[in-house]
């Protein structure tokens, strides 16, 4: 038996929403609901939050870790301690990665602080808090 060529499939584009339901988030990641539910016991960093009537609210970053944990457990073929693993090692180098500084642009002006403005509007804002709670 030929051995078969693995495709990688490009990722969807996710559409630009603030919450996506279950079967939304399955119809762009090819997932079936009931592997996601799975996931979200197996990957503590899938974590969808419930609404009030009870269904799950998917947000973008989910449906980001969703097509991660895909692209680990259908393509790079770990198991399931693996890519939690590698999800964990992965959120630790991006926590220690420090920042590449910024560039000044030409087109932005240097920001400058007045502290003494600072102050003075602090002054008047906590004299306006005492006049509010009076």
């Amino acid at each position: 038996m030929a051995e078969e060529e693995r495709v990688e499939s490009k990722a969807p584009e996710i559409p630009d929403r603030l919450f996506f339901r279950i079967g939304d988030v399955s119809d762009l990641t090819g997932v079936e609901t009931y592997v996601l539910r799975f996931w979200e016991g197996e990957f503590p960093t899938l974590s969808p939050k419930k609404a009030s009537n009870g269904q799950r609210q998917y947000r973008r970053k989910d449906v980001q870790m969703v097509l991660e944990i895909k692209r680990l457990l259908w393509d790079d073929e770990y198991t399931i301690p693996g890519a939690r693993k590698a999800l964990k090692e992965r959120a630790k180098k991006k926590r220690t990665t420090p920042p590449k500084p910024r560039q000044a642009s030409l087109l932005e002006p240097e920001l400058t602080v007045d502290v003494q403005a600072l102050a003075d509007i602090n002054k008047e804002l906590r004299e306006i808090l005492a006049l509010l709670k009076k």
